[in-house]
């Protein structure tokens, strides 16, 4: 087995193509790049393994600075014992590192890893990830457009633009008055297209109930995805009781365990799969065999992810049922994504087949663009 070698970490602030906000607060916009921190993996043998993961605060605790942090000074020694294939020893021996606690312990940052292990594996097995997972069951992934908060008629107009779209996920912002507007626009020019409606835990429940009355007669109307806070479960429950449309959740869980929590209180419908909450590929597959098998429907979706995860995803969730075409907005809201080799033709993308994650990494872009964290 080919043991690493050596581990490189490179944030970047990679700049959005249009504005985007939640309803948590601003992603990014043309004016506002998004931190990304891009893994490299080396093994002896000189094959190279590439991850990546989004920093966004204001969705999830973890920081550029922090991922960066705990992977050259955490992660890395524990990935210099092992080889690309060692993927479940890395995260046992990353959970007695930094304890998980109530969380699964700095997930971003062992998500890029994570991703870099399946990439490095799968090259020097000659095969794409999708066969390390067991196999994909599709050759392409429809895609849901991403609709930020704003107002009508911007929404309006971002919904035109993603005519290709087959679904279209629409943020919401805590106002009954404001979201009604913004979802009436989307769904007028939706053409029987299912909404998925995003509240990012901005909602009370007295409100939400108020903010369903008002789009009852919407058409369309698949779900709404955590309206109340993550930590918040009971609430969640009692949403699910009180407006009559399915409830998903996402950043209620992060975990198989805390899914499994979900089920137990019954206050889910759906759950929202992502590479980045769950640490990485094996584990979001371990959420979504727990949301299977508790009659759970499963949402694909990520984070604003550049070329490398968005390929992890494709290989992720070619290989399940969802509900509704996947959340990727990366191709979408991102004026590059750093990789060569993807093919998405009318918001349809086709699962990569080389080996590993089958993309080619803009290495010296990349390089060139890293930002100077002294304290690293």
């Amino acid at each position: 087995m080919s043991r690493i070698t050596a581990v490189e970490v490179f944030p970047v602030a990679v700049p959005f193509a249009r504005r985007f906000v939640l309803g948590s607060g601003a992603v990014g916009t043309p004016d506002q790049a998004g931190a990304v921190v891009f893994v490299k993996l080396t093994t002896e043998d000189g094959v190279v393994g590439w991850g990546e993961q989004r920093a966004l605060p204001s969705w999830s605790y973890e920081t550029a600075e922090t991922i960066a942090v705990v992977i050259k000074r955490h992660l890395a020694p524990i990935l210099l014992e092992l080889t690309p294939f060692d993927v479940e020893l890395f995260h046992a021996r990353a959970n007695r590192r930094l304890s998980p606690a109530v969380s699964n312990g700095f997930p971003f940052a062992r998500a890029a890893v994570d991703i870099a292990l399946h990439d490095a594996a799968g090259k020097l097995a000659g095969l794409p990830v999708h066969a390390l997972l067991g196999g994909k069951l599709r050759d392409t992934v429809p895609l849901c457009s991403a609709i930020g908060v704003g107002e009508p008629s911007a929404v309006r107009e971002h919904a035109l633009q993603s005519s290709d779209y087959t679904a279209y996920k629409v943020k919401i912002g805590g106002d009954p008055v404001a979201d009604t507007a913004a979802i009436t626009a989307v769904a007028e020019v939706a053409a029987g297209k299912p909404l998925w409606l995003d509240a990012n835990q901005s909602y009370r429940p007295t409100a939400l109930t108020r903010l369903m009355d008002a789009v009852r007669e919407v058409p369309h109307l698949h779900c709404v995805e955590q309206p109340v806070p993550g930590t918040d479960t009971l609430a969640l429950r009692r949403v699910r009781e009180l407006i009559g449309l399915p409830v998903a959740i996402d950043e209620g869980s992060f975990t198989a365990q805390d899914l499994a929590r979900t089920l137990r209180l019954d206050a889910a419908d759906l759950v929202v799969v992502k590479i980045c909450k769950s640490g990485g590929l094996r584990n979001a597959l371990k959420t979504a065999q727990v949301a299977l098998a508790g009659g759970l429907e499963v949402l694909a979706s990520g984070l604003t992810d550049c070329g490398i995860g968005f390929a992890a995803a494709l290989h992720l969730f070619s290989q399940l049922e969802l509900a509704l075409p996947a959340e990727l907005n990366g191709p979408e809201l991102l004026t590059d994504l750093y990789v060569a080799n993807l093919d998405i033709v009318a918001a349809t993308a086709t699962v990569p087949s080389g080996p590993g994650l089958g993309v080619e990494v803009d290495e010296e872009r990349i390089r060139a663009e890293s930002l100077d964290l002294a304290f690293l």
